[in-house]
């Protein structure tokens, strides 16, 4: 497996301090943010290896072991483990930062390959062969979708590590929802299954509606008129437009329930959350005398 170097790609130390990471991050992915880059495929791929490299660098327990173990850092359990059992403490190997080479009193740096051949596959020690095989590391990975994106089951791509995968995305999906891709994240240790791929969806807030779970809400501007002799009002859906019908008298802050014209269910076809409609009585800022003078008769008569 290819070793990653976390620290080259946010462009910063070994011995960076938590605070200089965090920096170094936010500087790279305001600049290779997918919404800044729309038609640029490496911004993509860099926007996701800036997360993937914070993830572990910016935890202290993780970095730890990326600094000992390399790429293989969720395995550093296991490996300690193994590294235990095969005669630590016999003398005839000593381990170093595993995020480069191996070496061993025989002689010679031997690469990352020849350290789990010898612990896990070649049995040059012992003549006996475990052939353990441990799972690839996970990816993670965003997917940004507008509101009206997210109403419909859709197919769409996404790049990750260099790899081009097509997914399908389901009516009704959530801001913040992650989803697991089972296998689709890095190869496994001596034949070990692929890491799985997580994808966590950002939708942000929309200009019309606002979504609280299956529901929508909207706020519709009432003329004075309409809401004090009645009449009728379009309203905007996620469908097309709707002509409401305006009781007379209707209040400022009057709510409006429209049974399944909300957001899709997650999974659930043909389940819909309601749309709820807010009117915003509009009182007018400039009238005529003539105008002024109608309202203070009705002002009188009341």
């Amino acid at each position: 497996m290819a070793y990653i170097d976390y620290y080259k790609i946010l462009g910063v130390d070994k011995s960076a301090s938590q605070d200089a990471i965090k920096k170094a991050y936010k500087k790279l992915a305001r600049k290779y943010h997918p919404d800044l880059n729309p038609d640029d495929k490496d911004a993509k791929r860099k926007f996701q290896e800036i997360n993937e490299a914070n993830e572990v660098l910016s935890d202290p327990e993780k970095r730890k072991k990326y600094d000992k173990y390399g790429e293989n850092w969720k395995h550093a359990d296991e490996f300690e483990s193994q590294q235990n059992q095969y005669g630590r403490g016999q003398g005839q190997y000593g381990y170093g930062d595993m995020g480069g080479s191996f070496w061993s009193e025989a002689g010679g740096d031997e690469g990352f390959s020849s350290f789990f051949e010898s612990l896990f596959g070649s049995g040059r020690k012992s003549g006996k062969s475990s052939n353990r095989g441990f799972k690839g590391q996970d990816f993670n990975a965003e997917l940004h979708l507008s509101l009206n994106e997210a109403t419909k089951t859709h197919k769409k791509v996404i790049t990750v590590n260099g790899k081009n995968l097509r997914i399908t995305v389901p009516a009704g999906i959530a801001n913040g929802q992650t989803i697991k891709l089972k296998g689709q994240g890095g190869s496994g240790v001596n034949n070990g299954p692929a890491g799985d791929l997580y994808i966590t969806f950002i939708i942000p807030d929309d200009n019309r509606f606002k979504r609280v779970g299956n529901d929508l809400y909207v706020t519709v501007s009432l003329d004075i008129y309409t809401a004090i002799l009645g009449g009728e009002q379009i309203v905007d859906t996620l469908d097309g437009k709707v002509k409401l019908n305006v009781k007379p008298g209707t209040q400022n802050n009057t709510k409006v329930r429209l049974k399944g014209k909300g957001f899709p269910v997650y999974k659930k076809e043909g389940h819909y959350g309601d749309l709820i409609v807010t009117y915003s009585v509009v009182i007018p800022e400039k009238l005529t005398e003539e105008q002024k003078e109608l309202f203070r008769k009705i002002q009188s008569l009341s």
